[in-house]
């Protein structure tokens, strides 16, 4: 994963460690969906969301550090041509966190079982992110049970070394704080949700999470103030350690895959890491990562073209890692493409 999406991913995670958590008074999710839990092992069911809809199946699958309210808005806008669910995976939001089960495996093997459950048959299954992982690995062994992926910004290869090389992550110590480590939310910031996705928005991303994923990943103050963060980094360095090597030689079904491309010198470097290069030493650093970005990126778009060559891939300039909330109309336009041309 590339370094500012671990930032992202991390800072969401940590930024509200220290604050006591207390149980969440009433809230009304105003989102068009029903909520129920599916028993994927022992004690452990998962949260899935149906919208709704009509037509083939699409399930959902979010990120690390999301749920599957992270797609309450974006799912809505399928729902007149699909059948539209979102599953959160083990360890989040109201899915159970159970001590175990959190590698590759165990993953997809939940999702599975949720199809086997709920009797969704040959889905369309839309990953976002870590989600690449479950897509791939449930693909490798059961392309007969799926009809296509769809990959949002979801894959890059945890067990590659692209983006590890030191010498990269030490040209961010060359950048100024305010982009590397953003200020953390005050109190006022911290006063109610609203507040606090507004604190994420003007500091972290360009938009706003829907407020039902910042309650599935917050605990509320009885005073309605934001909380702790409910999901444990065990969790998340469960997920790290348990990935394997992508492997998409043996995917039997069409692919999509949404890859953001960073801005060039010409189109504004601003636009992603939201400031203006104050010297000359920001300016080398920062063409320095955007050109390690560009060649590991082609790097991942040539092992899919290499072990899938039918896969479709398009790329979005100056997308965030969350395109489908940066790029909405661009994701939704290519997505019903390749949908309606499904077999």
């Amino acid at each position: 994963m590339k370094l500012r999406s671990v930032v992202l991913v991390l800072m969401f995670c940590s930024m509200a460690d220290a604050l006591s958590a207390q149980s969440s008074p009433a809230w009304h999710d105003p989102s068009p969906h029903t909520v129920q839990f599916v028993t994927v092992d022992e004690n452990v069911k998962l949260e899935v969301l149906d919208w709704g809809g009509v037509g083939r199946p699409l399930v959902l699958l979010a990120g690390s550090g999301n749920s599957a309210h992270v797609f309450d808005n974006f799912a809505s806008k399928l729902t007149s041509e699909h059948h539209v669910y979102g599953v959160t995976r083990r360890g989040f939001g109201d899915s159970s966190k159970p001590d175990k089960g959190y590698d590759d495996q165990r993953l997809a093997d939940d999702v599975l079982t949720v199809l086997d459950s709920l009797k969704i048959s040959k889905p369309i299954l839309v990953g976002h992110s870590m989600a690449g992982s479950e897509l791939t690995t449930l693909a490798d062994q059961h392309s007969a049970r799926l009809s296509g992926l769809i990959y949002l910004d979801a894959n890059d290869d945890p067990t590659d070394t692209c983006w590890n090389n030191p010498e990269y992550h030490a040209l961010f110590k060359l950048l100024p704080t305010a982009v590397t480590n953003p200020a953390p939310p005050t109190d006022a910031d911290k006063k109610s949700f609203n507040a606090f996705n507004d604190y994420w928005r003007r500091r972290i991303v360009n938009f706003a999470f829907p407020e039902s994923e910042i309650r599935s990943e917050f605990d509320q103050k009885p005073d309605g103030s934001v909380g702790s963060v409910r999901a444990l980094a065990s969790v998340r360095k469960a997920i790290a350690e348990g990935s394997k090597k992508r492997d998409y030689s043996k995917i039997k079904v069409p692919i999509l895959a949404f890859i953001p491309t960073q801005p060039n010198q010409s189109t504004g470097w601003s636009e992603y890491y939201r400031f203006q290069p104050m010297n000359d030493e920001e300016r080398v650093a920062l063409a320095k990562i955007y050109a390690t970005d560009r060649a590991c990126t082609k790097l991942l778009e040539q092992t899919l073209k290499d072990e899938a060559p039918k896969a479709r891939i398009i790329e979005l300039h100056n997308a965030d890692h969350y395109v489908f909330f940066s790029n909405e109309a661009d994701v939704l336009r290519e997505m019903r493409q390749f949908l309606a041309a499904l077999p």
